[in-house]
């Protein structure tokens, strides 16, 4: 990515977790989503959103959740960043599962310290 997308995506980054906490009780069933990156495509136009859902039950059904709100939540980020772009992109949800990812591993690692120590 180039500097302006990469500068691009933190603005949305900022701007939608903002979106995310406020409405965290009317949209989202008082979930606690992290926003934990946003790719931008090279015309601006869209962007990746990966999500984090910590502490859930069925993250598919929050992402499908987020995915219902799509068009209210682009409406909000249009209020809020209506003066720094032109542009504002389409929204791509996704499914962040690194921190599952490293919660795995890490119990793999204990498993392996512990048949070391016996």
């Amino acid at each position: 990515m180039s500097i302006r997308q990469e500068k691009y995506g933190k603005v949305l980054q900022k701007e939608l977790a903002d979106i995310f906490q406020q409405n965290r009780s009317s949209m989202f069933q008082n979930a606690f989503i992290t926003i934990s990156g946003v790719m931008v495509s090279p015309d601006l136009g869209h962007a990746k959103v990966y999500l984090s859902f910590l502490q859930a039950k069925d993250p598919k059904e929050l992402l499908s959740l987020v995915n219902l709100h799509n068009k209210e939540i682009r409406h909000e980020l249009a209020l809020k960043i209506r003066k720094q772009a032109r542009i504002i992109p389409e929204l791509q949800f996704f499914i962040d599962d690194s921190l599952d990812y490293v919660f795995k591993m890490e119990k793999v690692f204990d498993a392996i310290k512990e048949k070391e120590k016996k």
